[in-house]
């Protein structure tokens, strides 16, 4: 049944790629700015299995949201949200599909060990802010299990110092409720085999995306104070959410592989 599920999950997108992808293209013969991403993305994630709810407000341009990170789910949900652009890990751009898919929406693939592309990453970063209105990051450098927090790397904000004129960073929760460890990417999980064991999933899974209030980076002086602030903004509403204190990451365990009578399987 979950080859099954992974093959009706699999012809859905590629559906949506037939449809969306041409009206994207066709779309930018004519004008810039083109929603199709966007929808295509918002229904990829539905077809993934997501059931995505914005709770707040977020800002439709010149913002810089910043959000924790679980999988390459996220960037299917956000950016069906609100049209965002991204920084990701590099490996995601090797997930069949999806890095492709991420990669039309501008999304900027950085490299944690390529210390000499930093300059060129956070020039691309400032193209894609300037294109898409926004721009995510996920400072933490990897995905975590949904129940931790790992101190968020300053480099990428280099964009925001100084910040561009009128643009807000906003920090942002993404909460996956009880399925959150299950389908947290981490460990030595290829991206082939964390896209078959989503797609393969049985039902659905709800995914939160709470738009916290966003500030001003030009009233904290550089991008480490910028980083703990939105870090600060991040924390407190995880904790809230969770209704615990946050677990040292070092401690986390391997994500929940499928079984189909668990309640994460649900």
């Amino acid at each position: 049944m979950g080859w099954l599920r992974l093959g009706a999950r699999a012809l859905a997108l590629i559906v949506l790629i037939a449809v969306f992808v041409p009206l994207h293209y066709l779309y930018r013969t004519v004008a810039y700015g083109s929603p199709f991403p966007m929808l295509f993305l918002r229904y990829a994630a539905r077809v993934c299995g997501a059931r995505v709810q914005v709770i707040g407000t977020h800002l439709r341009r010149d913002v810089f949201y910043v959000a924790n990170h679980l999988s390459w789910v996220d960037i299917l949900a956000l950016a069906g949200a609100s049209g965002t652009a991204f920084v990701a890990k590099a490996e995601l751009a090797e997930a069949p599909v999806v890095g492709w898919l991420a990669s039309l929406n501008r999304t900027v693939f950085v490299k944690r060990e390529h210390r000499m592309g930093v300059a060129e990453q956070i020039n691309a970063l400032k193209d894609a802010l300037v294109d898409n209105w926004s721009v995510t990051v996920f400072p933490e450098g990897t995905t975590t299990d949904g129940q931790s927090l790992l101190p968020f790397k300053t480099s990428m904000l280099s964009v925001l110092e100084p910040p561009p004129p009128g643009v807000l960073v906003q920090p942002v929760v993404l909460d996956y409720g009880d399925v959150a460890e299950w389908i947290g990417w981490i460990g030595e999980e290829s991206g082939v085999n964390n896209a078959k064991r989503v797609l393969s999933r049985r039902g659905t899974f709800r995914l939160r995306l709470h738009y916290l209030e966003p500030f001003s980076p030009e009233e904290f002086r550089g991008r480490k104070a910028i980083s703990n602030e939105a870090r600060r903004r991040i924390e407190e509403a995880l904790i809230e959410i969770l209704g615990k204190p946050l677990r040292p990451f070092a401690h986390t365990v391997a994500p929940v592989r499928y079984q189909p009578n668990s309640e994460a399987a649900q």
